[in-house]
């Protein structure tokens, strides 16, 4: 399954300097033992560093603090594509990394979305486009945030690492296990608290909760597409804010590494309040010492709150 983006220059990976992004030339997972995996962003960092535990070395790609939309390779990640044993990345999420994958890659490189049942056009509210729906689940790249998706993925890691180093394929499996069982505790934790709500739906400053909402049965209504860069239209602004209020909605979401001045703009123009739902596409200063899951329990709390579930 690809989503479409934007394309990317090949010269930006090879006039790039020999720094990799997020890990520097001192990388201690770089340098530590075992095979060398790759992962193209955060969720998969975390699926990849729980799933090797000490018995292989993880990178990540994309550094904290940036958007992971708009990555772009530097000369030395793009060598790392090329030396690295395993890529975990998700094609057509970062055009960078799917042009090095395809180029340069020498190991084994896992698509993620071959691991997962993907939603498309034919599922349930997946072709609504009035903006109160489940949105455009076809492009919709943002998987890891139903996390039974990285139950899957976690598994898929296991199986290509014990591939690679078959002498510690019971420990990867092992541990893909507890880590599947962790996920679907954070799983259960969100279909119970989001079971009785006074409203399912929820609005953010662009449309990357699809999964959320399917997996949970509520309705998402972006204020942007999945495009986080993506200017919305008077029209679109207008259409939100009759969402809100005909919906009761009391909260409008925005995100940590996107700028919140139309969601804040338009929170103001109603009279409703703001609050961060966070992606989880990458880690910033501010939440450096968090995780996946302590990020979607913060998550579940806001909408828990927002929504007036009990």
């Amino acid at each position: 399954m690809k989503f479409t983006r934007r394309p990317v220059g090949l010269a930006a990976l090879a006039t790039a300097g020999l720094l990799l992004a997020g890990c520097g030339s001192d990388d201690p997972a770089a340098a530590g033992e075992g095979p060398l995996v790759l992962a193209a962003f955060y969720p998969l960092a975390f699926v990849a560093e729980h799933v090797a535990g000490p018995d292989a070395s993880v990178s990540n790609l994309t550094q904290p603090g940036v958007e992971a939309h708009d990555l772009e390779l530097t000369g030395q990640q793009v060598g790392r594509v090329a030396s690295a044993d395993l890529i975990v990345y998700l094609e057509g999420f970062q055009p960078a990394v799917d042009t090095a994958v395809s180029q340069n890659a020498n190991g084994m490189a896992l698509n993620v979305t071959e691991a997962l049942t993907v939603l498309d056009a034919d599922d349930e509210h997946a072709d609504e486009d009035d903006g109160h729906g489940h949105g455009d689940l076809e492009s919709d790249p943002h998987v890891w945030l139903d996390p039974t998706n990285l139950v899957a993925i976690a598994e898929a890691v296991a199986d290509r690492l014990a591939e690679i180093s078959p002498e510690h394929a019971e420990a990867f499996h092992s541990r893909a296990e507890a880590l599947g069982q962790e996920l679907t505790a954070l799983d259960e934790e969100y279909s119970t608290r989001l079971a009785d709500c006074d409203r399912r739906v929820f609005v953010t400053s662009h449309a990357a909760f699809g999964y959320l909402a399917h997996r949970y049965d509520l309705e998402m209504v972006g204020i942007s597409g999945i495009d986080p860069d993506a200017e919305p239209s008077p029209a679109r602004l207008a259409e939100v804010q009759r969402v809100v209020q005909d919906e009761g909605v009391t909260t409008i979401f925005y995100e940590r590494l996107v700028n919140p001045a139309v969601a804040e703009a338009l929170a103001n123009d109603i009279g409703v309040q703001t609050a961060v739902l966070d992606p989880i596409e990458g880690l910033t200063d501010e939440t450096a010492d968090e995780d996946y899951l302590s990020l979607m329990r913060a998550n579940l709390d806001a909408l828990e709150e927002a929504n007036g579930c009990s």
